[in-house]
């Protein structure tokens, strides 16, 4: 029994009320306390009022209310100063008794009736009627009706007019320049015409979805990796299998052939990653450390380093000659999907299902800095051959960044669809392939989409398995290859038939600039 008020020393008890009750009875008694005054404007004392304005009005120049009058100058001298002077004299001597000009501010709908009435044409009554405080404004308009003084009339026979020559240190001719330097709007960057692309031929011989791609340096082949297991080189002119390697008992997720040694490294969901010596046909080091899946990698471009990243939500550097594990790079939330290496800082740069991107310092193994501008799944990463920037692709938009701090460049909007896998050869194009097949070309500098096509599922295979995982440029930036769903890699090549009157650029750039902000 919860204890209530207290009579002849035992506590009452409080009957339990509901919280609308109370509310209830709490809006009743508020609107019965303000019911007689309500829409009623507080009045204010016009004495306190006046005394206010002529407190404020001592304080500020109380310090220049009697100064001597000027001396005569020096013609120069009088040119130079007599703006600044006149306007001096016209504060120290109109406004040196602040009763007179309270006075004057009956005159000027200041007191009396309320100038703002709460309606249209509604006349308030003496009772209501409020004083309010002049404006500044008011105040100029009093000041400029007061009669001009003796020491008003001598500075105007020696003031001069002086033309205003723009800011000191600035020649005439750049004045007009430099002013429209501060309007000039950035420049839309017009894209360059490319050709546009069409398949050019189709390679069966997985048994599973092929989910890795990579290139040799000579370029003389190109490598893949499937859910087969299996790992198959084909040479990059005939399209011929070569050779066929097996040693994963799970799928192969990611590819690297390195440009310094004749191996090739490849890591899938069985949580291991190999070396395989190409002299040999052979595995010849096995990197063990990752508690799962291993899901993607890269070959650092001056280093004997590798990176690998997997479903156990971190990112490991790895020696390749000793298979030591150098760092541990920790900080996602979820699996790792994608991840880049560089020989500039950030070396490392990694993007997880967690829709974030942290660039990592390799010397140090910490992160640098963490990008939270997606909102998506970030499946997809690639380097610009020759700017200092990246490219980032999920379901939400394709971004642009700058390196070293990671600063947000631009958008690529349209590609509505889990973007799995993103290429950029050396004219600037870059491709990015989704899941559900579809496939879109873009102009790098200026983001235009100058084409979108849909890849050919194999005949025999259904419509929900024309989606594509991954995607690579040769090193000539000629052919595209993409590893399919259909179990098939599919190489794309430019139209050589096409030309800028037959695909003419149809640009339109985006008169919204707020969604390039994030």
């Amino acid at each position: 029994m919860p204890a209530g008020d207290v009579e002849d020393g035992v506590d009452m008890p409080i009957e339990p009320q509901s919280l609308q009750t109370l509310f209830a009875t709490s809006f009743k008694r508020t609107y019965a306390m303000f019911l007689g005054n309500y829409g009623q404007i507080p009045s204010q004392h016009l004495d306190s009022a006046r005394m206010l304005l002529q407190t404020k009005v001592n304080d500020e120049y109380s310090a220049v209310k009697d100064l001597p009058p000027p001396a005569p100058a020096a013609p120069q001298a009088q040119s130079q100063a007599t703006g600044e002077r006149a306007r001096k004299v016209q504060r120290t001597e109109d406004r040196t008794s602040a009763s007179d000009k309270i006075n004057r501010l009956d005159g000027q709908g200041v007191a009396g009736h309320n100038p703002f009435p709460v309606g249209p044409g509604v006349q308030l009554t003496p009772e209501t009627a409020v004083m309010h405080e002049p404006t500044s404004s008011q105040i100029e308009k009093l000041i400029d009706t007061l009669p001009d003084t003796k020491a008003m009339e001598e500075a105007k026979k020696v003031s001069t007019i002086v033309a205003y020559r723009g800011p000191a240190g600035i020649p005439e001719k750049f004045r007009a320049q430099s002013s429209a330097l501060a309007l000039r709007t950035p420049q839309v960057v017009r894209p360059e015409w490319h050709a546009p692309w069409k398949l050019y031929k189709v390679i069966q011989g997985h048994l599973g979805w092929v989910r890795a791609l990579a290139v040799d340096p000579a370029n003389e082949w190109f490598v893949s990796g499937s859910a087969d297991r299996t790992i198959k080189i084909f040479d990059l002119a005939t399209c011929k299998l070569k050779l066929t390697l097996t040693g994963h008992i799970n799928t192969v997720r990611g590819l690297a052939v390195s440009s310094r040694h004749p191996y090739l490294f490849s890591c899938g969901e069985d949580k291991t990653v190999k070396c395989w010596d190409l002299e040999q046909n052979k595995v010849i080091r096995s990197y063990h450390g990752h508690l799962s899946g291993v899901y993607c990698m890269s070959l650092h471009p001056t280093l004997d380093v590798l990176i690998t990243g997997g479903r156990d939500s971190c990112a490991r550097v790895w020696d390749i000659r000793t298979k030591n594990s150098i760092h541990v790079m920790g900080g996602h939330s979820s699996t790792v999907d994608s991840v880049l290496s560089q020989s500039l800082d950030p070396q490392v740069i990694t993007g997880s299902m967690d829709a974030t991107v942290k660039l990592w310092d390799l010397a140090a193994g910490k992160c640098m800095a963490t990008l939270t501008n997606h909102k998506k799944s970030i499946r997809a990463m690639v380097n610009h051959h020759n700017e200092y920037t990246f490219a980032t692709g999920a379901a939400d938009n394709i971004k642009i960044w700058k390196c070293p701090e990671g600063k947000f460049l631009r958008n690529l909007s349209g590609h509505n669809s889990i973007v799995n896998a993103m290429a950029l050869n050396k004219d600037n194009v870059l491709v990015s392939c989704a899941d559900n097949g579809s496939m879109y070309f873009w102009d790098w500098k200026s983001g235009y989409n100058f084409q979108r096509m849909e890849t050919i599922a194999q005949p025999g295979s259904l419509d929900s398995e024309a989606g594509i995982f991954c995607a690579a440029f040769d090193q000539s930036s000629s052919r595209l290859i993409t590893g399919e769903c259909d179990k098939t890699i599919k190489i794309w090549r430019e139209d050589e038939n096409a030309t800028p009157e037959s695909h003419p650029i149809d640009f339109r750039p985006d008169q919204d600039p707020l969604k390039n902000r994030f």
